[in-house]
């Protein structure tokens, strides 16, 4: 018997894409996927279209639009929280623009039952317009505390065991408030699921397509202005603030010393972080530039 699939799709304004993205993921092999859509009160009809063009479809499944989100994060939270896990086997995450592989699911499944672990994702091949593309690396080993400083890739490539789901959800409920003042999902996901020791692997291997686009929340990092963008949130401190808000809602205040050096910004506690530097990133790159970044007092 197939596994049966949560598929979490949050649209906003999705006409020009989205069709490509569902059927992708309707064609995909051995599994049974039930899609849940979120529309953050589109003005181009997306709901509409969607209704118009998949009438007879009894595994696409809108819930009621209300008040306005204004952010991908905040409408994956509503899906976890309004989505009733308990008839599935597995909940996945999903954009509205990319392409998935035919095996995505049903290959991460197989790794998630082979290795005994409880979540998976994957690097992708980013593409644009103009017939670029370039694979996202994201399978790095993961470092001890990573995950308070980084999601584990693109959420649209997540994959998760349903009892951690409903212990997601659960957490998400009681900790509505303080869940939505962090703005990425998918970095929130990866950071509970690792900090209440649940076993994560991100595979090597691509599993999507991944649309780049002018509309893109994070996207690739590739290109000067790309690049020149994330610094910005750096400098400006959004980045650090990100980590502080995931470690108040997970209350990590007192649990790990380097905690109070972040909180407590700085430029002595900034040198004292540099003893956990290399811990808190997967990459051996992004190591030696946050370790900059700490030593110049920029984080």
């Amino acid at each position: 018997m197939n596994k049966k699939i949560a598929v979490l799709l949050a649209s906003y304004n999705g006409v020009k894409y989205i069709k490509e993205q569902i059927d992708s993921i309707l064609n995909q092999k051995e599994v049974d996927v039930t899609i849940f859509i979120s529309d953050d009160l589109s003005t181009d009809g997306t709901i509409e279209y969607l209704q118009d063009i998949y009438k007879d479809f009894k595994n696409i499944v809108y819930l009621p639009s209300g008040s306005k989100f204004g952010g991908a994060g905040k409408n994956f939270f509503r899906l976890i929280r309004d989505v009733d896990f308990s008839s599935f086997d597995f909940i996945s995450f999903v954009d509205q623009d990319d392409i998935w592989y035919e095996d995505k699911l049903i290959r991460a499944i197989k790794t998630i039952e082979e290795k005994q672990i409880d979540a998976y994702s994957s690097n992708v091949l980013a593409f644009w317009e103009d017939g670029k593309e370039m694979v996202i690396n994201k399978s790095s080993s993961q470092a001890r505390y990573d995950y308070l400083f980084e999601a584990a890739g693109p959420g649209c490539t997540y994959v998760l065991k349903k009892d951690l789901a409903i212990f997601l959800q659960k957490f998400i409920c009681e900790n509505w408030e303080d869940v939505n003042k962090v703005e990425l999902h998918d970095w929130f996901i990866y950071a509970f699921a690792r900090e209440n020791n649940y076993k994560w692997h991100i595979d090597e291997k691509l599993s999507m397509r991944y649309r780049q686009h002018t509309s893109n929340q994070v996207g690739a990092n590739d290109g000067l202005k790309a690049k020149l963008k994330r610094l910005k949130k750096v400098f400006s401190s959004w980045y650090r603030e990100e980590i502080i808000k995931i470690i108040k809602v997970l209350r990590l205040e007192n649990k790990y010393k380097f905690s109070k050096y972040i909180l407590n910004k700085s430029y002595l506690n900034n040198l004292l972080l540099l003893k956990y530097s290399f811990e808190f990133r997967r990459n051996k790159k992004e190591k030696l530039f946050l370790s900059l970044l700490i030593l110049l007092g920029i984080f």
